[in-house]
């Protein structure tokens, strides 16, 4: 008869599952350390795509109710363009909304997909300047997973526009956690909009990923990488600015 002992050591360790990729986008929520811990030497391509396609997937699905804020963003936007340019007839100012609206699925997809990435290149950047020796593809796999939450921040905006008054939502912050969602973008400076809108609940959440990630995939210490997180964060808030600007 075979010892206890003996059976105890003669079976072989059983291995952990790996966890799958869909646990990956509960985790993230939840414990986020943990994602970017195991996806450490993982390509960016699985979070960039499944991203991409539930982004295009809500915006078309949120179609209707969303259309009162691509109105007055369209109206404002040709009101400008006709300071600009007061040859602008309604035939092309049709035309072009007309257009605008075909576009603006592909539009969501292509920005779903150059953000994050872009955002993945001055992540890797800015890391250099705190000691971080990730590769920018790391880099850009941190940025994708610190992007996901954004699906959320997607839907709420669009089951908000189901149940708000459409005449309230006169813009695209109006659906927003930002602070910028309590100005009257008819009103309101474009740019102190463009500032307010920076201080918005997802676009913090995404910057404390980044920093965790950075953290965690380039073993930094969590200040350094918090610093470049911010840093990431103000130059997000340059392309708004400079549109506000312009507008203004």
């Amino acid at each position: 008869m075979t010892a206890p002992d003996e059976l105890s050591t003669s079976a072989p360790p059983t291995s952990a599952k790996p966890a799958s990729l869909w646990e990956d986008f509960i985790d993230i929520f939840v414990s986020p350390s943990e994602v970017f811990a195991r996806r450490r030497d993982s390509g960016f391509f699985a979070p960039l795509l499944v991203f991409v396609v539930l982004s295009v997937a809500i915006v078309v699905a949120g179609h209707s109710a969303m259309q009162p804020i691509f109105d007055s963003e369209f109206t404002r936007g040709m009101a400008a363009a006709a300071k600009k340019n007061p040859q602008l007839t309604d035939a092309q100012i049709q035309t072009s909304r007309a257009f605008a609206e075909k576009l603006t699925p592909v539009l969501v997809g292509v920005g779903a997909i150059i953000m994050p990435l872009l955002v993945g290149v001055i992540l890797w950047i800015v890391g250099k300047f705190v000691d971080a020796k990730e590769s920018v593809g790391a880099a850009c796999m941190i940025a994708c997973y610190a992007f996901i939450p954004r699906i959320l921040d997607s839907l709420l905006r669009v089951v908000q526009a189901f149940v708000m008054d459409p005449a309230s939502i006169n813009g695209q912050y109006r659906v927003s956690l930002s602070a910028a969602r309590f100005l009257d973008p008819d009103v309101a400076s474009p740019v102190l909009v463009g500032l307010l809108s920076r201080i918005d609940l997802f676009t913090i959440w995404v910057t404390v990923l980044l920093a965790i990630g950075l953290s965690v995939v380039a073993r930094i210490p969590r200040q350094k990488a918090a610093i470049a997180a911010i840093i990431v964060w103000v130059i997000g808030a340059l392309p708004a600015l400079l549109q506000a600007l312009r507008a203004s």
